[in-house]
């Protein structure tokens, strides 16, 4: 049994702040005292739970391992204390919440009131971020989950599916009248826009039945966000692979056009993603079963 709550409190402090002297204000310790807190719970573990140098510290396996269920101790200890004084409402619970800046701003946002709530007392904080980024922060625990549909393959990570991401080749009408692309060999005089070539998008074509290597673009210029590409290629910069959610109205509208439309491009999905061992799945569960009550817009 972990013999001080309060040494747990200042893990959790370490753990988000990444800085002792700013943890320990936030616990009215001085920073020698803090130290010690932290030291008495390493020696009680029998494990190290940061890696210090003279600028940082980090979390190390098994601080990381520890740092959800230290939270769900607290919360739990909490809880004991309302129950006592008569206050049976469930402790307030805070969660940050990644997503890539496109699908948070058209999609996540208008449902951010809905989505709280799945439980009483329930706060959500939105980090935007790329997808590499996104499962990064999530591994570390800078956020508690993240939306992406980014592959990866980690033991470490859960998954949720939510909903399915279609990709469409589109390019603005004005540029397809000035060059044509309705064959393979015409791709010779476009340029492609992507995200980077580490992360293509135009992958989902290459990999697509009917797709393979026939488009041999003059140039690729890489962008980095999906909504730069999309407004590059609203202003006929080049020929793009996008989630069709993103482009629809801009396809319904004539703005753009699909790009040699028989080939029918491979999709992905949207995942809610989160640490395997985090005890709060239940909750994940509830904020995806809402999420999925919305469609991609």
């Amino acid at each position: 049994m972990l013999h001080s709550l309060d040494n747990l409190r200042c893990f959790l402090a370490a753990a988000r702040l990444r800085n002792f002297a700013r943890a320990a204000k936030l616990n009215a310790l001085t920073p020698a005292a803090f130290g010690q807190r932290i030291k008495q719970l390493e020696e009680q573990l029998g494990k190290t739970l940061f890696v210090r140098t003279t600028r940082s510290i980090q979390l190390t396996d098994a601080g990381t391992a520890m740092l959800p269920w230290a939270q769900q101790t607290l919360d739990a200890a909490d809880a004991c204390v309302r129950s006592v004084s008569g206050e049976t409402a469930p402790p307030e619970v805070e969660l940050t919440l990644g997503t890539r800046h496109e699908l948070g701003m058209s999609w996540l946002l208008p449902q951010l009131d809905g989505l709280v709530a799945v439980r009483h007392g329930l706060r959500i904080h939105v980090y935007f971020g790329s997808g590499p980024d996104l499962l990064l922060k999530t591994r570390s625990l800078d956020i508690d989950c993240a939306i992406t549909s980014s592959r990866f393959q980690d033991a470490r990570l859960d998954t949720i599916r939510l909903h399915r991401e279609d990709y469409v080749l589109v390019a603005a009408a004005s540029l397809l009248r000035r060059i044509p692309l309705s064959s393979p060999e015409q791709s010779a005089q476009h340029t492609l826009l992507d995200i980077s070539a580490d992360l293509p998008l135009f992958r989902y074509w290459k990999d697509a039945p009917q797709g393979g290597d026939r488009l041999r673009f003059q140039r690729i210029d890489y962008l980095g966000t999906i909504g730069a590409i999309r407004v590059r290629a609203l202003k006929g910069a080049g020929v793009a692979t996008l989630p069709e959610y993103l482009v629809h109205h801009d396809l319904a509208r004539g703005r753009l056009e699909r790009v040699l439309p028989k080939v029918r491009l491979l999709s992905d999905y949207f995942r809610l993603v989160f640490r395997a061992n985090d005890p709060r799945r239940a909750l994940f569960e509830a904020l995806a079963a809402k999420l999925l009550e919305t469609p991609l817009r």
